[in-house]
């Protein structure tokens, strides 16, 4: 029994150990086949595994490429979105520039909505522009044959109508052709010539006055500068205007009533001053260009954009009008507010240009008449 025990105990002690080795047995053939088996499988898989690389390869150098081509394209919106922004914050700073300026001082026009001064400038002279297809026979409203004639129609219009200036001047002039025959005239009978003008005395004093001034200083010519004009009795920037526009061809801006309502109404400055009106819109426009658009602003006030009743609703430009809608925007309505020859009535001169009849255009009537 004792044998048979320890036969059994070191039985089992040669066996216990034989699994520990078999496993470590195991273990070592495993690593020495697998590479076996790996190393021969290299070889028969190696051209596909190329292959797949080299098309692993191609792939991603395409990517690569699309990506590098990629941010060139979106680069360049990055680079030019700066530019784009300027435009939107510029009229901010140039607001606060105005802002900090005394009015009295500044001419710079105030836009509406934020309008950049580009944006105004555009929009002024497609104004200007447009008004030009409307009005293409434009002209001076006061009948006049030369230079001394018309300086005197002009000093005479202030404070009433053009209309009734032509329908005087003609018993004025017949009576006194020349600056030297109405320097030497009665005080009393121009008065009387000019009462239907309104304002007849001060008018008549102004009147002679320039031309002694014209007969004494100028030999009885009317002077063609700026500066000698507004030395003459009653004679300011406007009327000096309307003379070098008009009868010397010298452009220049004439801001009378008309001019002064619709240029603020349009938005092309907030002055109040005649003479920074003019600096402000003149910095608008071409030099050359300032007489045309004096008659076309003029002719727009007197005709559409009145200054109680604007007729909004027959108005050519009001797309590009901020003070749409201030008067009638009814169609029908606004075309029974039309004044002279856009409503079927006559014009303001007695003697128009041929253009004006051509276009349409009915000649005033004399005073007394109808």
């Amino acid at each position: 029994m004792k044998k048979t025990a320890a036969s059994r105990k070191s039985a089992t002690a040669d066996k216990t150990p034989a699994p520990e080795k078999a496993p470590a047995a195991k273990k070592s053939a495993a690593p020495e086949k697998a590479p076996a088996a790996k190393k021969s499988a290299t070889p028969e898989k190696a051209p596909a595994a190329k292959k797949l690389a080299a098309a692993n390869t191609a792939s991603a150098a395409k990517k690569s490429a699309a990506v590098k081509k990629a941010p060139a394209k979106k680069a360049a919106p990055l680079k030019r979105q700066p530019p784009a922004k300027k435009p939107a914050v510029a009229p901010k700073k140039a607001t606060a520039a105005v802002k900090g300026v005394a009015p009295a001082k500044t001419v710079a026009p105030k836009s509406p909505r934020g309008e950049s001064r580009t944006a105004l400038v555009r929009r002024a002279r497609r104004i200007d522009r447009e008004l030009a297809e409307v009005y293409p026979y434009a002209h001076p409203e006061l009948d006049f044959e030369n230079p001394f004639q018309l300086v005197v129609a002009t000093v005479l219009s202030a404070q009433t109508t053009d209309l009734r200036v032509n329908q005087t001047t003609p018993a004025l002039f017949a009576k006194y052709p020349t600056p030297e025959d109405l320097a030497a005239a009665v005080p009393e009978e121009v008065e009387e010539i000019l009462r239907p003008t309104g304002f007849f005395r001060a008018k008549t004093k102004s009147v002679i006055g320039l031309s002694k001034a014209l007969a004494e200083d100028f030999g009885g010519e009317v002077p063609g500068r700026l500066e000698d004009l507004v030395k003459l009795p009653g004679v300011g920037r406007k009327t000096a205007f309307v003379v070098l526009g008009n009868a010397f061809g010298r452009p220049g801006i004439t801001v009378d009533t008309h001019f002064q309502r619709l240029v603020r109404r349009w938005r092309w400055t907030e002055e109040t001053d005649p003479d920074k009106i003019e600096a402000a819109v003149g910095a608008l426009f071409p030099k050359s260009d300032w007489t045309d658009l004096s008659h076309h602003v003029i002719w727009h006030g007197r005709r559409i954009c009145h200054a109680r009743k604007p007729a909004c609703g027959a108005c050519p430009i009001a797309p590009l009008c901020p003070a749409y809608g201030e008067g009638e925007t009814d169609p029908e309505k606004a075309k029974k507010l039309l004044k002279y020859e856009k409503g079927g009535f006559p014009g303001q001169r007695l003697k128009p240009p041929q253009a004006y009849l051509d276009a349409g255009g009915k000649p005033a009537l004399p005073l007394g008449a109808g």
